[in-house]
């Protein structure tokens, strides 16, 4: 009888699947087992089973990952921040783009992606011939699997690859597809940045057809892959392919011809927000919530304090908002836009984020992944570029005038096809502030990463034929994998 072991280590190797829904904690990345079960007890009930499926977003919440700190790391990467402390445990390498393949961080990211993903594997090879659960059980829980592989991959892919539009060809991350359930198997070379992204749509495709439609409650709904889930994602996949035909594709499975622009399946509504301050706080679970890690009423499932973003950008913050970033743009001090009150002052006279306002612990902000704003940017950026103005310009002002009722584009902003472009990115800038788009949006249009400033001092540009344009394989992988080779 094969074992099911908690051991998590710093390489792709990792074995990460309990029979609980185990929360966040600081001994994530223990390297000692801690407990062993069967696995045939694993799967042995309906309710194991479930369990299991609770698991994969277990280990997306993790403080690492889509908990805050993957998203902290994005964003200090990019331009829109400073640097407000220049310790390690600060991310001060990750803001000064000089991290090495030994940095903690480096290996964590890695590591709880692959963990993820070897979950997803463990629930898909166990289930593929169980007969505990009813046959659209097995399918729906095989696809929320697959659409946790395919997110897990997106997010190594674009972290230790070159972009897929400057060199699709170059080495992607090693695709494991197959459980992982004893020592050994480690090796494994790199397969292409192409092949990356295939097996991500591959997966996206296969999800949509046996995701749910919906849940039974708001809340499930906002936590859980559904249809529309697996749609959204696939269009910031195709965004970042700048395959515009296969974005707007599956955009207009999700939104409506014309404005107000939403979705609706059965009881499930995604539309905008109508003030985008509700996204942020209330129930955290109204109709623009696509995807969100959302986190309980218990102390032993938020996130750390540094891994919060409200400590990130607000309390502390350890990285306030850069002046040369897109905070300087006059909608930030335009009281008629609702967005203005997203961003404040703080006592040391530092701009700071207020998306993320629970500053005490427990951190109980949910982390928005997928939000109904990024896809009708997405669409809007998509049709622009094929050169339907008309659409891009509507899509564009219904997330504008969402916050700004009133506003009304210059002429010379949205008059020609590059102009209308430039005029979308720069309200993607605004509207996913803090939210861990910059980074991708800048290495996909295969942009420099511009210099900026923060208390701690200057960090230079990083231009895009830069090593550090990308992260380093982690040195737990190279140690562990002797097929992997460094970039």
């Amino acid at each position: 009888m094969k074992s099911i072991y908690i051991l998590i280590r710093s390489s792709s190797f990792i074995l990460m699947v309990s029979s609980l829904f185990v929360a966040c904690n600081d001994d994530f990345l223990n390297t000692e087992p801690k407990t062993s079960i069967s696995e045939d007890a694993a799967y042995s009930t309906p309710a194991k089973i479930k369990s299991q499926v609770n698991n994969l977003y277990q280990q997306l919440q993790n403080a690492s990952f889509y908990g805050g700190r993957y998203i902290v790391f994005n964003e200090q990467r990019a331009d829109e921040f400073g640097q407000n402390d220049g310790n390690a445990a600060a991310g001060s390498a990750v803001w000064n783009n000089n991290v090495a393949s030994t940095s903690e961080y480096i290996n964590n990211v890695w590591s709880v992606a692959y963990t993820a993903i070897n979950a997803s594997n463990k629930l898909i090879s166990n289930l593929n011939d169980t007969k505990i659960i009813l046959e659209a059980d097995t399918k729906s829980y095989i696809a929320e699997a697959k659409f946790v592989r395919a997110l897990s991959y997106l997010s190594l892919v674009q972290t230790y690859a070159k972009p897929y539009n400057l060199d699709k060809n170059a080495l992607g991350v090693p695709l494991r597809l197959t459980a992982i359930t004893s020592a050994g198997n480690n090796d494994l070379a790199r397969s292409s940045v192409a092949e990356v992204y295939a097996q991500i749509l591959k997966d996206l495709n296969e999800a949509e057809i046996d995701l749910p439609e919906s849940y039974a409650t708001a809340l499930l709904n906002t936590s859980r892959a559904k249809k529309s889930t697996a749609i959204a994602l696939k269009t910031r996949v195709y965004l970042n392919q700048n395959d515009f035909t296969n974005v707007i594709l599956e955009a207009t499975k999700l939104v409506s011809g014309n404005s107000p622009f939403q979705y609706s399946s059965g009881a499930l509504t995604h539309k905008l927000e109508g003030n985008i301050a509700t996204v942020f706080g209330g129930s955290y679970v109204g109709p623009e919530a696509i995807f969100s890690i959302p986190f309980a009423n218990s102390t032993t499932e938020t996130p750390a304090t540094q891994s919060c973003l409200a400590f990130n950008y607000l309390k502390q913050p350890i990285i306030p908002l850069a002046t040369g970033g897109i905070v300087s743009n006059v909608v930030f001090s335009t009281p008629t836009d609702a967005r203005s009150a997203l961003v404040g002052t703080n006592s040391a006279n530092l701009k700071v984020l207020k998306k993320f306002a629970i500053t005490t612990a427990p951190f109980r902000d949910y982390v928005p992944v997928i939000r109904y704003a990024e896809i009708l940017l997405n669409y809007a950026e998509a049709a622009a570029n094929n050169n339907d103005l008309d659409k891009a310009n509507a899509l564009l002002k219904a997330v504008r005038n969402r916050s700004n009722p009133a506003y009304v584009f210059p002429d010379a902003d949205i008059n020609s096809k590059d102009a209308l472009i430039n005029t979308i990115l720069t309200e993607r800038r605004i509207e996913l502030l803090g939210e861990g788009f910059r980074l991708q949006d800048l290495q996909r249009r295969l942009q420099t990463i511009p210099a900026k400033s923060g208390s701690i001092g200057t960090a230079p540009l990083v231009l895009v034929t830069a090593s550090n344009y990308i992260w380093p394989i982690p040195s737990g992988e190279l140690v562990a994998n002797k097929l992997i080779v460094p970039n």
